[in-house]
């Protein structure tokens, strides 16, 4: 059921914001150089790698790492980057990995392939059979602001408490989230 809705509703999705994937994709073109599409090594369900795209919002040759360990990461940023990312449009294309069934839309957000205090504690607590989201009850509940500890926490929960409806109110709370553009740090 849940790859059923989240199919559907990633068609849904793609047809209402094609103009605008459209438009951000010659916005990052025209202004910085390199590809549009950041394609992004993160960790799967069962810890297995996968490639996850986003709208490059960092110059070429930014540090492969998680933004808030970066010193000074606002100088990583194109010209447009921090838009990208406080609107979370940089976000969109990660419709494939939903499509593809890497991603779902609702799950922990997949961990950084380098980010092993993060991978561990998923797999100690057994998050790491879930398919990774969009979004997630961590999401929703701190973002960039959690510590890894506490993000697994609410990963956890997350586990315990998943149902359809469960899922609705996440996406619910992302999109209340996202228009009110909390949480993002860059």
């Amino acid at each position: 059921m849940k790859r059923f809705f989240d199919f559907f509703l990633a068609i849904v999705v793609t047809a209402i914001f094609l103009l605008p994937l459209v438009i951000v994709a010659l916005a990052v073109f025209v202004t910085s150089r390199g590809p549009v599409l950041y394609w992004s090594d993160r960790v799967g369900r069962n810890n297995r790698i996968f490639k996850m795209p986003k709208f490059r919002s960092m110059r070429v040759g930014t540090p492969a790492m998680a933004t808030h360990l970066l010193s000074e990461p606002g100088q990583y940023l194109t010209p447009i980057g921090s838009f990208l990312r406080k609107s979370s449009l940089d976000e969109l294309p990660q419709l494939w990995s939903i499509f593809v069934g890497d991603m779902s839309f609702v799950g922990p957000r997949p961990a950084l392939f380098n980010q092993q205090d993060l991978i561990g504690l998923r797999a100690q607590y057994g998050v790491h059979v879930l398919l990774p989201g969009l979004t997630g009850w961590a999401q929703v509940n701190g973002r960039d602001e959690l510590p890894v500890p506490a993000k697994v926490q609410l990963d956890v929960e997350y586990l315990q408490r998943r149902s359809f409806w469960f899922d609705i109110r996440i996406l619910w709370l992302t999109f209340v989230k996202v228009l009110r553009r909390e949480g993002v740090t860059h």
